[in-house]
């Protein structure tokens, strides 16, 4: 039986270079991925930027507004049913779509998602989780970015996610689980950390305790859990340090003698491998995790190439499986809650 190729629906108004990026990124999708890509916004903006060799997988849906990177998720909440973001969503929601890509404003993506497609069972909020390149192997953190402020039961929620994120998609077949914390030791953190290390203890996790931020590339965890406010300060922290980092060893090669300048012409595959294995836009995107429907966060300053919008297709190949009861429970035990989050993030 031939399985149904997935449908996409990108945000094509979403992000700092859209809607010309997002555009281009998804034409390379098309011609890369056996996928159906879904273009939401202004017809008037987005069919022109197809040109005329457009692949026959890619199709434009009509949406006459957009969601500023500046608007109060409220905001955009309440406009959602004309915006490029609010329809992509929904299109998840009625089946049209198996999952939403925006590199948009992400307080609107998640409050839009949240309402629309609601949480899996015995999950409060969805979670960011990003995949770091560490030294030895991937590693995910989250939440990235979408709970600034945070309750230790989410955080234990976070945790279980990730967990199963990471046997599924990262085939990591027992997941070491941390605490972004101040220290190592157990005793260590604010009462946030300490809470939610106690609810770990006793969850359906392999929870091995605190990590620092020195150890996020050392491999020291395989989900490392944390607020969104803290997570995201960590995540572009990372990533200017990282890019700062390769423009100053260029430099200095490139502005030395002319010995410098052969040995840096030696060492500029190695640096654009470098580059290369640890630039966010390899990567491309970060599920929500913990919805009732397959939604991809990509960067919103993706660069003109926006290989994220190439790349985040490569992630919704993990689609959420709402669980078949349809009530919603605010609470439940960590182990329904792990045999719920399993089962909704199997490879499809």
């Amino acid at each position: 039986m031939t399985e149904k190729r997935p449908i996409i629906a990108v945000d094509a108004m979403g992000g700092d270079n859209a809607p010309g990026e997002i555009v281009a990124g998804a034409l390379l999708a098309a011609r890369a991925y056996d996928a159906d890509i879904v273009l939401v916004g202004d017809e008037a903006q987005v069919r022109p930027l197809l040109g005329n060799d457009a692949p026959a997988n890619i199709r434009v849906v009509h949406a006459p507004d957009s969601v500023p990177m500046d608007q109060h998720a409220s905001q955009a909440l309440r406009q959602s049913a004309t915006t490029s973001l609010g329809v992509a969503v929904s299109m998840v929601k009625s089946g049209d779509a198996d999952a939403v890509v925006s590199a948009g404003n992400s307080g609107a993506f998640l409050a839009i998602a949240l309402i629309k497609l609601r949480t899996i069972e015995g999950i409060a909020r969805p979670a960011i989780a990003t995949v770091w390149p560490a030294l030895k192997g991937p590693t995910v953190l989250l939440d990235s970015g979408a709970n600034v402020d945070c309750r230790a039961e989410w955080l234990e929620q976070f945790a279980i996610m990730g967990s199963a994120y990471a046997q599924k998609v990262l085939h990591i077949a027992n997941p070491r689980v941390a605490l972004l914390s101040v220290g190592e030791e157990r005793t260590k953190g604010n009462a946030l950390v300490l809470e939610a290390a106690a609810l770990l203890e006793v969850a359906p996790v392999n929870f091995t305790g605190n990590v620092e931020g020195k150890d996020m590339f050392r491999n020291e965890a395989d989900v490392i859990v944390a607020d969104g406010f803290v997570g995201n300060v960590v995540l572009k922290t990372s990533e200017g340090l990282i890019s700062t980092l390769v423009e100053v060893i260029r430099d200095t090669m490139l502005g030395g003698s002319i010995v410098a300048k052969l040995g840096a012409a030696l060492m500029l595959p190695s640096l654009r491998k470098m580059r290369k294995k640890y630039d966010y836009e390899t990567i491309g995107g970060a599920p929500l995790l913990g919805l009732r429907g397959n939604c991809i966060v990509t960067h919103g300053r993706a660069s003109p190439s926006f290989r994220s919008a190439k790349s985040a297709p490569r992630g919704t190949r993990w689609c959420s499986r709402p669980p078949s009861s349809s009530r919603r429970r605010r609470s439940t035990s960590p182990a329904t809650s792990k045999a719920r989050t399993c089962s909704a993030m199997r490879p499809t």
